[in-house]
C-alpha cells in the first residue's frame, strides 16, 4: 500500500485532513497487527557447533571399548566422535542441546558440564548410545572387576562440550522452525518379546529468517548404535555417522543426532539392508552400517517433506531430581568394588525423599542412585528428557494385556506413558538425557525368575542391564510431576549443578 496518492496528483502535505486521518488510522492497525504478531511469535536464534571427542590411541594408554562384554580394545579410527550441540535463544533464555557419541554419560560428569555452562537456562546432554565408544561408565573395562574408565577422556569431554556449546552460540541467527515425523518400523527390529517398535523419526529444522536458508537439523531415531558388532575393534560413531554425513552433504546444513527409545530392544534390522545391486549387505560389516545410516537419511527427508511450521516460544523447564532403586545385584557390587563411581543412598521408598548416603553402616540396605528427568518446553514443542532406555511400551502405552503368565509381577500398576503425558503437540525424546540408568522395563514385563514368559527355558536380555524392577515407575513419576510442573503456570527453576 502507498503512503501517496498518486492518483489525485497531490503528495502526502497536499492531502486534506479526512485522508491524513484515515492513512494514520492505517499505520496504528498495521503497527498493532506487527506486535500482535511478535507477541505471538517470540524471536528465536539457534547456532549449531561440534568438537572431537576422539581418544588418542597409543601403546601405553589402551582405550576399552563400551558395550558388549569386557576387554574389547581399540586398534584404529574408522571416523572421528563428536560432540554435537545447538544452542536455542528464545529473548533472554538459552538452551544447550547436545548429542554426544558415547555409550552414555553419567549424570556427574553432566554436572561438570553445566558448572562451566552456568549463564544457560538449561544443559541438555543426549549420549547417541553407541557400542564402538570408549567406555565411559566402568563396566568394559580389561576384566569384569576392572574400570574401563579413562578420567582424562572424561574431561576430554567435558572440555570440548563445553567448546561446542560456545562455539554455537557465536553463530546464534534469527530462524523459524519446522516440525516433522515419517515411520518406517521395517528399518528396526525388536529382539525381545513382545515386539514393540518406535518407527518414528522425529526432527526440527530450522531456517533463517531473512532468507530462509537452513541451518540446521534436530532429529531423533530409535536404534541401538550397534551395527557393527562385538567384533567390531575400530573407533566409530557407527550408522548415526552415515546418516549425519548423508544429510548433512543433501541439507547443506549441520545435523545434532539424537537417540530416542531404544528399549526392548530397538536394533539395526535383518534382511532389509541391501547394496545398490539389491544383493543383502553382512552385518557387522561397515558397509552395513554406512547403508544403514543412509536409510535413516532418506526416512529423514520423508520428514523433511512433512515438516509444518512450529512457534518456539517461550521457553520452559521443568527437571525434577528422582532418586531411583537399585536391586541389580551386578551393579551393586560393581559400585562396592569401586567400578561404578557414583554416590548413592539408601532407598527411601520414595524417589522424591531421598534417603541418607549409603556406607559400611547400611550397605545392605537397598541401593538408590540420584538422577534426573526433565522436560523443556519450547513453545508448541516438548521434549521429554529420559536418563536411560527406555521401552517402546512406556512411549505409546502399548503394554501386553494380559501379561504372560511367566511375568514376575503381572499385577502391578501401568507406568504413566510419554504420550499420555505429553499430550498431540509435536514432541521429541531425548534417550540416555543427562544420565544412564540402563534399560527402563515395565514392570508387568520384568522376567527374572522362573517359570519364563513365553514358554523359555531362561530370561530375555534386559534385566542384567537395568538397575531393578521399579525404575521404570520412579523415571515415569519424576515425567509426570515435570508436565505438573509446567502445566500449573508456575515459574518452574531449572535443575543446577
Amino acid at each position: 500500500m502507498s503512503l501517496v496518492n498518486s492518483g489525485c496528483g497531490r503528495g502526502v502535505f497536499g492531502r486534506g485532513k479526512s485522508e491524513l486521518a484515515r492513512n494514520a488510522w492505517v499505520l496504528i492497525i498495521v503497527a498493532t497487527a506487527l506486535q500482535l504478531r511478535a507477541g505471538e511469535m517470540p524471536v528465536v536464534s539457534v547456532g549449531f557447533g561440534k568438537a572431537d571427542i576422539t581418544p588418542e590411541l597409543g601403546p601405553d594408554r589402551p582405550v576399552y571399548l563400551a558395550g558388549y562384554s569386557p576387554g574389547r580394545t581399540a586398534q584404529d579410527v574408522h571416523d572421528p566422535l563428536w560432540s554435537r550441540c545447538l544452542v536455542i535463544a528464545v529473548e533472554n533464555a538459552r538452551l544447550a542441546v547436545v548429542s554426544v557419541d558415547s555409550i552414555g554419560l553419567q549424570l556427574p560428569t553432566v554436572e561438570q558440564i553445566r558448572q562451566k555452562l552456568t549463564d544457560y537456562r538449561y544443559v541438555l546432554v543426549s549420549s547417541t548410545h553407541n557400542h564402538e565408544a570408549p567406555d565411559t561408565i566402568g563396566l568394559w573395562g580389561p576384566t569384569p572387576l576392572v574400570s574401563g574408565v579413562d578420567p582424562r577422556y572424561l574431561e576430554r569431554i567435558v572440555e570440548q562440550t563445553v567448546t561446542a556449546v560456545r562455539q554455537a552460540e557465536q553463530r546464534l541467527v534469527p530462524v523459524t522452525a519446522r516440525f516433522g515425523t515419517a515411520e518406517d518400523d521395517s528399518l528396526l527390529s525388536d529382539s525381545r518379546l513382545p515386539v514393540v517398535k518406535d518407527g518414528i523419526l522425529r526432527l526440527v529444522k530450522f531456517e533463517r529468517v531473512d532468507n530462509h536458508q537452513p541451518v540446521g537439523i534436530w532429529m531423533q531415531w530409535n536404534c541401538h548404535p550397534e551395527a557393527l558388532g562385538s567384533r567390531n575393534r575400530s573407533i566409530t560413531a557407527d550408522f548415526p555417522w552415515a546418516t549425519i554425513t548423508s544429510l548433512e552433504q543433501t541439507e547443506g546444513c549441520p545435523v545434532v543426532y539424537m537417540t530416542g527409545a531404544v528399549g526392548g530392544l530397538m536394533a539395526p534390522p535383518r534382511g532389509v539392508v541391501k547394496d545398490p545391486q539389491g544383493n543383502l549387505l553382512p552385518e557387522s560389516t561397515f558397509a552395513y552400517a554406512e547403508r544403514y545410516g543412509q536409510m535413516v537419511a532418506d526416512l529423514a527427508r520423508k520428514a523433511l517433506a512433512s515438516c509444518r511450521t512450529v512457534r518456539l516460544g517461550p521457553l520452559q523447564v521443568a527437571a525434577v531430581p528422582v532418586h531411583v532403586p537399585v536391586t541389580n545385584p551386578w551393579y551393586r557390587a560393581a559400585r562396592a568394588a569401586g567400578i561404578l563411581k557414583r554416590s548413592s543412598y539408601q532407598w527411601s521408598g520414595d524417589p522424591f525423599m531421598p534417603g541418607e548416603p549409603l556406607g559400611w553402616y547400611n550397605a545392605w540396605k537397598t541401593m538408590a542412585v540420584r538422577s534426573e528427568v526433565a522436560v523443556v518446553r519450547l513453545g508448541e514443542l516438548s521434549i521429554a528428557c529420559i536418563p536411560g532406555e527406555i521401552y517402546p511400551e512406556l512411549v505409546y502405552g502399548r503394554f501386553e494385556d494380559p501379561p504372560d503368565a511367566g511375568a514376575d509381577y503381572p499385577d502391578a500398576p501401568l507406568e504413566p506413558t510419554v504420550v499420555q503425558l505429553l499430550g498431540d503437540g509435536p514432541w521429541l525424546l531425548a534417550g540416555l538425557a543427562n544420565d544412564e540408568l540402563g534399560y527402563l522395563i515395565p514392570k508387568r514385563q520384568w522376567d527374572a525368575e522362573p517359570p519364563f514368559c513365553y514358554g523359555r527355558s531362561q530370561g530375555q536380555y534386559g534385566e542384567i542391564n537395568s538397575c531393578g524392577p521399579d525404575a521404570a515407575n520412579a523415571v515415569m513419576q519424576a515425567l509426570a510431576r515435570c508436565l505438573k510442573q509446567l502445566n500449573s503456570n508456575v515459574p518452574v527453576p531449572a535443575a543446577g549443578p
